[in-house]
This record gives structure tokens, C-alpha cells and sequence, in this order.
């Protein structure tokens, strides 16, 4: 082996090293901050956090649906002119 088929070698087992690594921390929740030191990201509130954000998401589309709804707001507007005709 020449000294080039070396360096290409050593340079893929450290790629595969890293990329197992970054894999590995990734399921397990675990995080790199600027300096490189670890942090666990996993909290134990995360779930119920996760639910309520899909929860509100839920009542967003909701909502949007009823602020661009057409025929809702001219149904309203019909009658409320019944309501003062009255």
C-alpha cells in the first residue's frame, strides 16, 4: 500500500467514525452546543410539549379555515341585516 492509498484510507475510517457518531448522538438526543460540549436535548416534558404544538396546529388550520371562508361570512352578514330588519 503507498503512502496515498494511506492517507485515502485513514481519511474514510474517519468519516465513517464520524458519521456513526453524529448518528448515534442524534438518537439518542444528544447535542453538540458552539464550544463541542455535549448536551442531552431529550427533556421529559417534550411529549406533552410535542402534543400541545400539534394540538394548537390543529386549531390554527381552524381557524384559518374560518377566516377564509367566503360563504360563512356572507351567511353571518345575512343575518345579522334579518337581525335589524326585525
Amino acid at each position: 500500500m503507498n503512502p496515498f492509498e494511506m492517507v485515502v484510507a485513514i481519511i474514510i475510517v474517519i468519516t465513517i467514525g464520524k458519521v456513526l457518531s453524529t448518528r448515534f448522538r442524534a438518537q439518542n438526543g444528544i447535542a453538540e452546543d458552539k464550544d463541542g460540549n455535549a448536551m442531552i436535548t431529550s427533556d421529559p416534558d417534550s411529549g406533552r410539549l410535542k402534543e400541545e404544538v400539534t394540538y394548537l396546529k390543529e386549531r390554527v388550520a381552524v381557524l384559518e379555515k374560518i377566516a377564509t371562508d367566503g360563504r360563512g361570512a356572507r351567511e353571518l352578514e345575512d343575518e345579522i341585516e334579518k337581525l335589524r330588519d326585525r
